[in-house]
């Protein structure tokens, strides 16, 4: 966990898991968004007496899962007793700590095509409990902000959308755009409206315009080498024009030349809250490591007290996730267990 030992443990986490994965390997400024927050015992670990024969059988699933996930990528996996001794602090006082989660690849496992994303229904249950039971609960995601609250039906929570773009608070609407993203909303959308749509139909990039930033996706092309060769010059046409660029899983994103991101919308909504002291994150992507990269920021400063960091793998996740995180599960299906020991 983030916390005391600070640097020494970043440290000691990269040298553990350094040169493990055979994977493919993007700074917070002011500003004036303010969530208002609500929540203790956590539930016990697999190795504590008393287990009922599901929790039983959905630890022995999650461990099959994890020695498949194990092979292909090289990382371990935290057992029930190290996620129990890493979520117990965040759990014995949840009136003074924040939980967020990523959507895709995190709540809901990665499909074909994002528009039929789904999350299980034993996440979503668990996470409407970690919703009404710790001072501020939300997800932060690459979708438009209503558009991760309609995936997992649940109004009570706070959504910051496209990357740190746009904050939607519980029960409200429209989402509120960053402040430094003012007058700055449609920059992406103009350039990629510039581009020979023939030029992504021929090799099968699929455009998703989500208002301040434009995304690529290739996942599923006929040929998903030509399409991330297409989309490579384009970003390369989209930083000449002034734009970002961020490279996902099968996906790149156009973004407003603005330094905003899932860390600095992390990092204004604790900020905002200045009773809390513990927070959890869980990511599974490049975005996701920037998130990371706050909290582990906000407890060396001694913002926070602790801080918990886990990385939903996959055989796509990059290492910087993997390198910034405290606990790795293996993906979704591994991540049940972390929110049964928070809610």
């Amino acid at each position: 966990m983030a916390g005391g030992r600070g640097r020494a443990d970043d440290h000691d986490r990269r040298e553990r898991r350094r040169g493990r994965l055979p994977l493919p390997v993007g700074k917070p400024e002011d500003q004036q968004w303010h969530d208002h927050g609500a929540a203790a015992d956590p539930e016990q670990g697999a190795e504590r007496t008393g287990r009922n024969a599901d929790r039983r059988e959905l630890d022995q699933a999650i461990a099959g899962h994890g020695a498949i996930l194990e092979r292909i990528v090289g990382v371990t996996y935290a057992g029930p007793a190290e996620i129990s001794a890493a979520i117990a602090p965040l759990a014995a006082e949840p009136a003074r700590a924040a939980v967020f989660f990523d959507l895709d690849g995190t709540l809901a496992p990665i499909v074909a095509r994002p528009e039929d994303a789904r999350v299980p229904a034993r996440t979503r249950e668990l996470v409407e409990r970690i919703g009404e039971r710790y001072a501020l609960a939300g997800v932060l995601s690459g979708r438009r902000a209503a558009e991760a609250r309609r995936i997992l039906g649940l109004d009570g929570l706070t959504y910051v959308g496209n990357h740190g773009y746009e904050l939607l608070r519980p029960g409200t609407e429209p989402a509120e755009p960053a402040p430094a993203l003012v007058g700055r909303e449609g920059v992406a959308s103009r350039f990629i409206s510039g581009i020979d749509r023939r030029r992504l139909d021929r090799v099968g990039l699929r455009v998703e315009d989500k208002a301040a930033i434009v995304a690529l996706h290739w996942r599923g092309a006929e040929n998903e080498g030509a399409a991330q060769s297409v989309a490579g010059a384009i970003a390369d046409e989209a930083r000449a024009a002034g734009l970002h660029t961020h490279s996902g899983r099968k996906v790149l994103e156009l973004r407003p030349a603005v330094e905003v991101d899932k860390g600095v919308g992390l990092t204004t909504l604790l900020a905002a809250n200045q009773t809390l002291t513990g927070a959890f994150y869980a990511g599974d992507d490049r975005t996701d490591a920037d998130a990371f990269r706050a909290l582990g920021e906000m407890t060396r400063c001694g913002r926070l007290q602790r801080a918990v960091r886990v990385a939903v793998a996959s055989s796509e996740t990059p290492a910087e996730v993997i390198d910034g995180a405290d606990l790795s599960v293996a993906g979704p299906d591994g991540l049940v267990a972390v929110l049964e020991a928070l809610a």
